[in-house]
């Protein structure tokens, strides 16, 4: 029983301080006027009278009611119930008046009311909430005061204050005499009842009221009244939701209401859905607003808030805040609620909406239930409350068998097993279930339900026996709302237990006394303390001599529920394992344990996959249990090995909670697997399972130990009960019917009253030192596994971090002690081993913060602490001893076999810089060499690393022992290494965690290897120096191409002295005459690097007049190279001439060297020599091409205006049109704005621009005269003039199989290009908004950015056409990602980073994609007859590229082996691309990184190759072999920036004169030709180019393929470029296939050979038909006797007689021409261009624009050009639908033509053909296009004697086509056919 009210007070406004714009109040009165000893009186109750301030009013407002509540230090909460009302005052400042302030209080009088209102509230401070009595009792004193009622105030007063009621429904005796004035009440009422019902109880106050006051019959569950429905119809349920979420996991949650009842019930509504959590923060349903500066607190908090003091709200970053008047809930930005876990949130949801809506459910139906209205508020409330508890039982199912019992007497200690009960849950991974589980209300929940022994409530019984039940109805939500029904009826029962008796007779105030004109109304009188406090020590008084209440409580033992364990099967965790891999296990443990190492060793790799599924790893655990005996298992080493591999394996995928309890269940085993070693020591596994991070989580080992202390407790009552029959080791054995500790731990508690105290202390001493002995245990077991083995390194330390653990430790005991004991014992334990006392002093500190923590918890006596204090150094110095030994010994094992480290073969000259370590190479991102993508795993491999002074080598064999017997080589040459960075990793199968490198190399290999343990550390770092030494050697002379052959000690060349002599007085000569020449300024010996911008123009300037003196003295002489030349420089100079450039000048016929160098005026060009000593511009070639007109003088000034002084010069002229191709560097800045900026004609004269603009100016004229058609054509050469034979001069488009691509190439390439805009949509002229429409005779292609603002001039013959210009470190970011795509570092499981995005944002497409188009774009320029100068940036990248590649497309002659080689000769190595630098091949370099420029033109030649196969002599292979060793610094060809500094550095001529060294080749050319002479690796079978063949390839990136030089590897031999390495034995293939043959017989299954990815060489395991067919002639050849002949000349015969048949033959057979590709020939025509009827276009549109309709209308029934696939299309029979010779007008002032007409139905087109037999069309009308076909008219010129009906006109969007037949009969037919083909359509 308790009292109703325990404080009356009367609170008013307190006149006196009413300084300041505030006022205060003060209590009036309070009784009893000393505090109960039970309950003292709470303090500051005035400020929660009025929250929002105390203030006086001009009128009197009504009365008011609200409860706030207030919580003690003890945190017991009181409910003090306000009821306010409003006195009158008399005006404070109307009586103060004094004279000095007499003018001020005239105004004032004026504004001041005279009659104000204080409020005064009757405060009612109780422990029990029932706020409806309160009101009404609170009430009836007003009104008793109010009406004067003759009752005394003080009698009500004193029965409130006397008015005892029980708590809650237990009591059995109801004793009439302590309520005086209700004992009659009750009596009449229920006259027979007064014994059996004390949850009812009626009082009165003696004022002629009567109240019912119900009682809720269990205490524990909350009473929410109908707060909980008013809560969800305020915020609606997804924002109760949020709250109910957020007050869960601690957040700070603030309600705003106008209304101050409201935010109370608000408050309790969400305590009441948070059962059975109870809230233990803040809680202030009605803060004041004095008190706002709480809201600021750092702890979570619920309150309410008066919207009054929304404003001051507005600041709070990091509070909810709900508004109830506005329904919203405002969660800010920095705060993340974490939500149910789905499902359960959405059944929530819909359980919530069925309750609050029911018509939801069937809004849609047709016909709706007539009764579908929600429950009335009060039941609704219970209904909403019942979702919540179904919630919670759902969220804490079996919680009961996560609880660990640690202590039974004297009262039990309990804690919960939070890992295992996510583990179990399988919610390990769930934010809101952690968080919860980690909130204080979950602590308190597990401290007030954990214990197995008291009364039980409604959620007690919900979890023992509804969990199956609510399983079970889980789909339906019908049997769902049923259970809710039921649940919501309890607990609306237990509030009100009898509802029908709800009655109230309380007097209310007349209306009349409240509406009393004021001043009438007397103040609330000062009451009789006496008179009150007699009725209070009265009814004290009966209270002591009356009879003690008992209220027995009903204890039970708590019922468990179902166990957890069937839980996860619904996420088929567990099922995922099959009993297949089960069984895999077991049978592994068992070879391993009957010494099968053999069948384990095959079986491994399975295991290991296997224990990735959990249900594996606890397989694995009960298996290895099985075989231990006596806490003992020894093994011998390999055995061990094993075991530890598996153990290793099956922690490294627990997570550091370890929610599945494997690491716990691995515990003792890794105490009990040992082997011996040498000496008598033992090594434990615990020694080699130390690399987990569970092992330092303090949870862990916390959870651990509970665990056994609850089973050493269990078996000590169990041994009382049963004399000790149960050894603790046994539990888990017995079944099902073996008592839990829970159980036990309720029996003892129910008899713990009966026991005698000796008996109680005997009990409370055996369990204390179960726990200290399980505390000694496990500082022990601690130390094993946090000590590292090699004590000096402290693993644990660095990778774990020991250090913080501090902060991870879930429990709720502080560690106070720890801290300040744990240093006191580590210094008096005295050791000061300097190695090793850092470990130990980190593993000490973490074992005493342990024990701290759990002897505190599980109340272990201070002596006892303080002696494990003591002994823990001691434990852990001990151990370090005997690891020391342990480490000692275990150093001696003779190691594991592991496999021979294989040696790699090495190149003649290549040596072994460091011999081989052992190393594991481990995948990358690639999945081939895995075995994901099927085929066993070649990767991982165990081998070793070599460095050598050529390759950084990895030989070794596959782990998988299934793919043992494979060798793998991985390698790439030093020289290309473009990232190595250091990893850690930990190998498969193995312990330890190690050092490892990843090595990336530009040709697409990538090395992620690991060191063995066996490898020294140091080691590794001597691996990387040498890598790095070997990759940036100090001088080009220190590369492999250069030390060849030398000891790898000495770079130095010295056998060169006497040998060769004239050939370094040469080069010597040379570079002396230079230097001479330049001034000393110029030349160092370092390499040249060009000036920066800054300084560029100042340079330029000092260079100026030194350099035009020289040019002028070496002038005068110049003419001939005899008068001026030495005998030295002579030879120098036919070296030159020998070069490169000059043999394809001479091809070209761009000018000779005749011996007298005499110039023949007729020639435009003439070979300069200006540039032979390199004087004017060091990057260029001795020898230039320029017009024969412009004199050396102009040249070395001109040569000024360019970056590099890298004028322009020709370098190739197109034999047909006579066009000449330039190119140069872009200009300088000035140069620019002199040369394209001047704003006039340039004619005006010498006074606008200065003179090397002039004859800058005069150079270009020269170039444009030099062009035939230039003086041929009369006046300016307008594109009319051009014939169309001249436009369609054979050019050829790559074909892509089917035409279906082609129309989406893009017509205004060209425009774009040339910045114009484009032309119209439908392809007719573009807007003539500039004058001049003829082509020029000269393009100057250009840098957009540095060609700003040039104007065009109408009279120039030029033309400039600005581009996007790819710089060179968009090329190098390009190829970093471009490399990152193709060899990723690790497989990326996120989508966004597939392969093809990947490659899609490397851009490399994109950038071959430009290169080709302006490539593109100057072929047809030039092929269209103008000239074209390409001058960007420096000249040496982007020009080089485009330069070469337009050579190739436009000549024939580049596709050849001869060819190619001279290109890139020419324009690669004599035009200065600068190789070095942008290779990064030495220490200067390095910083400017890899540029693979050369690479992306080999590419782009690549992309040609594919769409044109037939046109190159050389193979793709040629171009991946180029691609390879133009990085791998093997020869010398690719070294050096230019032809100066090789002559410099002698490299340039020796290759004639030097054979010294026959094996070494220098020239990558020589080693080609030789390797092609032996086999036919490089050439193309399909060659059969044609004649002045000139292709366009298309150049979109859907048109572009990956190269596949870029993904491909060949893991059996490593790269395939190093062609001795490769093929170890010439004959390899064939000689094994011989050997093959007589053994097997005639068995088939020789002829079979699984090839695999990545492994394999693909040519080599299938070669090509060709390639087989020769090998074969050579081998039978051999066999014979023969000599055998070259391949070349045999594969020559077989074509010649395969040409000579063909033309015997009648028609071609395709049958016999699928090997050989030549007889093609014949069939094959360039794809005419199909001009454009319009006139013309801009100057630069033309081909172009013929480009566009070529390919948006194909020709489509002809085979394609270029490809053997032409073989493949069908012949043009089949797709004529219908085909005759009509007569067709030309355009304006043509004649009619009789023409071959086809209609093709399938493609849609009308094609014309000259004759019937002719293969060329001339030309298609897209019907696509047709508008209409009408009958028409014979117009001027039309074919004489053909009636009229004949005719008929086809109308087209762009035109209207005249047509006539043979006769109307005809006519008919084909505007029949037509049409129907259209209607068709």
């Amino acid at each position: 029983m308790t009292r109703l009210a325990d404080y009356f007070l009367l609170v008013g406004y307190d006149l006196d301080k009413r300084g300041g714009s505030e006022g205060q109040g003060r209590i009036l009165q309070r009784f009893p006027e000393k505090d109960w000893e039970d309950n003292p009186f709470p303090q500051g109750i005035e400020l929660f009278c009025q929250p929002s301030g105390w203030q006086l009013v001009p009128e009197r407002l009504p009365a008011s009611f609200f409860v706030a509540v207030l919580t003690d230090i003890n945190s017991e909460r009181h409910y003090c119930a306000c009821f306010t009302f409003w006195e009158s005052v008399e005006n404070p400042q109307l009586q103060k008046e004094e004279p000095s302030e007499a003018d001020e209080d005239e105004t004032l009088v004026l504004s001041q009311p005279e009659q104000l209102y204080a409020p005064k509230s009757l405060v009612l401070v109780s422990r029990l909430d029932h706020t409806e009595v309160f009101r009404n009792c609170l009430g009836l004193i007003y009104t008793v005061h109010v009406d004067s009622l003759n009752v005394p105030l003080e009698t009500v007063i004193g029965n409130l204050l006397t008015c005892v009621i029980p708590i809650a429904g237990g009591s059995q005796i109801n004793d009439p005499s302590v309520c005086s004035l209700s004992d009659w009440l009750l009596g009449c009422f229920q006259p027979g009842q007064e014994d059996s019902e004390e949850s009812l109880r009626t009082i009165t106050l003696g004022a002629g009221d009567r109240q019912v006051i119900q009682t809720p019959i269990n205490d524990s569950l909350p009473v929410s009244g109908c707060s909980v429905a008013q809560l969800f119809r305020q915020l609606g349920i997804v924002n109760v939701l949020y709250l109910f979420c957020a007050a869960l996991t601690e957040h700070k949650i603030l309600f705003l209401s106008k209304s101050y009842q409201r935010l109370t019930d608000a408050c309790r509504a969400l305590l009441a859905i948070m059962f059975p959590l109870k809230y233990s923060f803040t809680y202030v349903p009605i803060l004041p607003g004095k008190l706002l500066e709480v809201l600021s607190t750092p702890t979570p908090f619920i309150i309410g808030v008066n919207s009054f003091f929304r404003s001051e709200t507005q600041e709070l970053l990091d509070v909810i805040i709900a508004d109830l008047d506005g329904g919203t809930v405002t969660i800010p930005e920095c705060v993340h609620i974490s939500l149910l876990p789905e499902p359960l949130l959405q059944h929530t949801q819909t359980a919530l909406s069925m309750v609050l809506d029911p018509e939801l459910e069937v809004a849609d139906q047709a016909f709706p239930p007539s009764s579908t209205q929600p429950s009335a508020l009060k039941i609704q409330d219970k209904e909403i409350r019942a979702v919540f508890l179904w919630l919670f039982a759902q969220l804490f199912q079996g919680y009961r068998w996560c609880l660990h019992i640690i202590r039974i007497h004297p009262e039990p200690v309990i804690r919960f097993h939070k890992a295992a009960f996510l583990g179990q849950r399988a919610l390990s991974e769930d934010d809101f279930l952690m968080k919860v589980l980690d909130g204080m209300a979950f602590a308190g929940f597990v401290s007030e339900r954990g214990p197995p022994y008291r009364s039980t409530d409604l959620f007690d019984d919900l979890i023992a026996n509804e969990v199956e039940r609510i399983r079970q109805e889980h789909g339906d939500a019908h049997k769902v709302m049923e259970h809710i029904k039921e649940l919501a009826e309890h607990l609306f029962k237990n509030e009100n237990p009898y509802p029908a008796v709800a009655m109230h007779k309380v007097q209310r105030p007349s209306d009349n006394a409240v509406s009393r004109p004021h001043g009438t109304q007397a103040s609330f009188p000062q009451l009789d303390e006496v008179a009150v406090q007699l009725f209070v020590d009265h009814a004290a008084a009966k209270l002591r001599t009356a009879p003690p209440v008992v209220k027995s409580e009903l204890k039970e033992m708590v019922p468990s529920g179902p166990p957890l364990v069937d839980m996860v099967d619904k996420n088929g965790s567990v099922l995922a394992n099959s009993a297949r891999r089960l069984e895999v296990v077991r049978n592994c443990i068992n070879y391993i344990f009957d010494n099968k190492m053999l069948e384990a060793k095959k079986l491994m790799p399975a295991v290991l996959r296997a224990l990735k599924g959990r249900a594996a790893r606890v397989c694995l655990t009960q298996e290895l249990n099985q075989h231990v005996l006596q806490n003992r298992a020894v093994l011998d080493d390999q055995q061990f090995d094993y075991i530890v591999r598996m153990m290793n394996c099956t922690l490294q995928d627990c997570s550091h909670m370890d929610e599945h309890g494997i690491a716990a269940a691995l515990l003792p085993l890794v105490t009990a697997f040992c082997r011996k070693l040498g000496g008598g020591i033992t090594q434990f596994a615990y020694s080699c399972v130390q690399e987990h991070m569970v092992w330092t989580n303090m949870q862990f080992w916390e959870a651990m130990f509970y665990s056994d202390v609850q089973n050493h407790i269990r078996a000590l009552y169990l041994e009382t009960e049963d004399g000790g029959t149960q050894s603790p080791d046994e539990e888990g054995t017995s079944g099902p019917e073996q008592v839990s500790a829970l159980e036990l731990a309720s029996e003892q508690t129910r008899l713990w009253p009966t026991l005698t105290k000796e008996s109680q202390q005997e009990r409370v001493q055996k369990e204390e030192s179960t726990v200290f002995s399980q505390a000694i245990h496990y500082a022990n077991r601690m130390s094993y596994l946090l000590l590292p083995l090699d004590t000096s390194k402290n693993r644990l330390l660095r990778t774990t971090g020991l250090a913080e653990v501090e902060s991870v430790s879930n429990s709720y005991v502080t560690n106070s002690i720890a801290g300040s004991m744990a240093e006191s014992y580590d210094t008096e334990s005295g050791f000061e081993d300097a190695e090793s006392s850092d470990v130990a002093n980190s593993v000490v500190r973490f074992i005493n913060r342990f024990v701290d923590k759990v002897c505190n918890e599980s109340g272990v006596t201070n002596d006892h602490l303080k002696a494990l204090h003591t002994m823990i150094p001691d434990i852990v110095q001990m151990h370090i001893e005997t690891l020391d030994a342990v480490h000692r010994e275990s150093k001696r094992l003779p190691p594991i076999q592991k496999p021979k480290l294989l040696r790699p073969t090495l190149l003649s000259g290549e040596e072994f810089v460091m011999d081989g370590m052992r190393v594991h190479l481990l995948s990358d991102g690639r999945e081939e060499a895995t075995g994901v993508m099927g085929g066993p795993p070649l990767l991982p491999a165990e081998g070793a690393v070599f460095l050598t002074t050529y390759r950084i080598i990895f030989k070794g064999t596959p782990t998988d022992p299934l793919v043992g017997e494979q060798v793998v080589t991985r390698s790439f040459p030093i020289a290309s290494l473009t990232k190595e960075k250091k990893i850690s990793v930990s190998v498969p199968m193995d312990q330890f965690i190690q050092e490892g490198l990843q090595l990336r190399s530009c040709t697409f290999q990538l090395m992620k290897i690991a060191f063995d343990e066996e490898v020294a550390s140091d080691l590794a770092e001597v691996f990387r120096k040498h890598m790095h030494k070997l990759r940036y050697p100090q001088h080009v002379q220190g590369t492999f191409a250069f030390t060849v052959g030398q000891s790898a000690k000495l770079v130095v060349e010295h056998k060169t002295k006497d040998k060769n002599q004239s050939l370094k007085t040469l080069s010597k000569n040379l570079v002396k005459t230079a230097k001479r020449t330049i001034g000393r300024q110029y030349v160092t010996r370092k390499k040249y690097t060009p000036p920066t911008w800054e300084n560029r123009s100042s340079m330029q300037s000092e260079m100026d007049e030194d350099e035009i003196s020289v040019s002028e003295e070496l002038e005068q002489s110049a003419h001939t190279l005899s008068s001026t030349i030495r005998s030295s420089d002579r030879q120098t100079m036919s070296n030159v001439v020998e070069r490169a450039c000059c043999r394809d000048y001479q091809r070209l016929g761009l000018g000779t060297l005749s011996n007298s160098l005499t110039r023949s005026k007729n020639e435009p060009f003439r070979i300069s020599t200006v540039n032979r000593m390199y004087t004017v511009c060091r990057s260029y070639p001795g020898l230039l091409i320029v017009p024969q007109s412009i004199p050396d003088a102009t040249i070395q000034r001109i040569c000024r205006c360019y970056r590099q002084n890298r004028f322009p010069v020709v370098c190739w002229r197109n034999s047909r049109t006579k066009a000449v191709l330039l190119r140069s560097a872009g200009l300088h800045a000035k140069g620019v704005v002199g040369f394209f900026k001047s704003p006039n004609a340039p004619t005006a004269g010498p006074s606008q621009a200065d003179s090397t603009s002039l004859e800058q100016e005069k150079y270009l004229q020269a170039i444009i005269s030099s062009m035939p058609s230039y003086s041929e054509a009369s006046g300016r050469n307008t594109l009319s003039g051009f014939t169309s034979t001249h436009m369609s001069a054979s050019g050829k488009w790559g074909s892509i199989r089917g035409s279906g691509r082609l129309s989406a190439y893009n017509p205004d390439v060209g425009n774009r290009l040339a910045g114009k805009e484009s032309p119209q949509a439908n392809g007719g002229p573009a807007e003539p908004y500039f004058l001049r429409q003829q082509r020029a005779y000269l393009y100057i292609i250009g840098d957009k950015s540095q060609l700003k603002g040039g104007k065009q001039d109408s009279f120039q013959q030029w033309e400039v056409v600005p581009i996007e210009v790819c710089d060179v470190r968009q090329v190098k970011n390009s190829f970093k990602k471009l490399m990152k795509a193709c060899v990723p570092s690790s497989p990326s499981a996120e989508p966004n980073m597939s392969f093809h995005r990947c490659l899609e944002e490397s851009e490399w497409m994109n950038l071959l994609h430009r290169v080709l188009q302006v490539s593109v774009l100057v072929v047809e320029l030039l092929d269209s007859g103008s000239s074209v100068m390409v001058s960007l940036e420096d000249g040496w990248d982007v020009t080089t590229q485009v330069v070469s590649l337009v050579q190739l497309l436009s000549d024939p002659y580049y596709r050849t082996f001869d060819g190619f080689r001279l290109l890139v000769e020419k324009e690669w190595l004599s035009f200065g691309h600068r190789f070095s630098h942008r290779g990064a091949q030495t220490l200067t370099s390095q910083s400017s990184g890899f540029t693979p420029v050369f690479l992306q033109f080999l590419d782009c030649v690549h992309q040609i190759h594919l769409q044109f196969p037939m046109e190159f002599e050389f193979s793709q292979y040629y171009l991946k072999f180029l691609a390879y060793h133009y990085v791998s610094n093997r020869f010398r060809t690719f070294l050096l920036d230019s032809d100066y500094e090789r002559i410099e550095l002698g490299v340039l001529y020796e290759e004639k004169g030097d054979r010294r060294t026959p094996q070494v080749c220098k020239s990558v050319w020589d080693y080609i030709d030789r390797l092609h002479k032996k086999t036919p690796i490089f050439y193309n079978y399909m060659f059969s180019p044609e004649e002045e063949e000139v292709l366009k390839p298309y150049s979109f990136v859907s048109n572009l393929k990956v190269w596949d030089f870029y993904t491909e590897e060949t893991l059996s031999e490593g790269p395939s470029f190093d062609w001795e390495l490769v093929r170890g034995r010439p004959e390899g293939p064939t000689e094994e296939a011989a050997a093959d043959r007589p053994e097997t017989g005639a068995a088939p299954k020789s002829q079979r050979r699984a090839v695999w990815p990545c492994y394999d060489s693909l040519s080599k395991v299938l070669p090509d038909a060709i390639t087989k067919l020769l090998q074969d002639v050579q081998t039978l050849e051999a066999e014979l006797g023969h000599v055998s002949d070259k391949w070349k000349d045999t594969w020559d015969k077989i074509k010649m007689t395969q040409r000579t048949e063909t033309k015997l033959e009648s028609r071609h057979s395709f049958s016999s021409s699928l090997l050989m590709s030549s007889n093609l020939i014949h069939q094959r025509r360039s794809q005419g261009m199909y001009l454009q009827e319009s006139g013309v276009g801009s100057s630069i549109n033309l081909a172009l624009d013929c480009e566009a309709n070529a390919t948006s209308t194909p020709a489509a029934g002809r085979p394609s050009t270029s490809t053997l696939y032409s073989q493949f299309q069908s012949t043009e029979s089949e797709n004529r639908s219908f085909e005759g010779i009509l007569y067709k007008k030309g355009a304006l002032l043509k004649p009619w033509k009789p023409r071959w007409f086809v209609l093709d139905k399938t493609k849609h087109q009308l094609r014309y053909y000259d004759t019937r037999q002719d293969k060329e069309c001339k030309g298609v009308i897209e019907l696509a296009e047709v508008e209409s076909v009408i009958p028409g008219t014979p117009t001027m010129g039309a074919p004489k004697n053909i009636e009229e009906k004949a005719f008929f006109d086809l109308k087209t969007t762009k035109r209207v086509y005249n047509f006539c037949a043979q006769d109307s009969q005809n006519a008919q037919l084909w505007m029949d056919s037509i049409q129907s083909c259209l209607s068709d359509a």
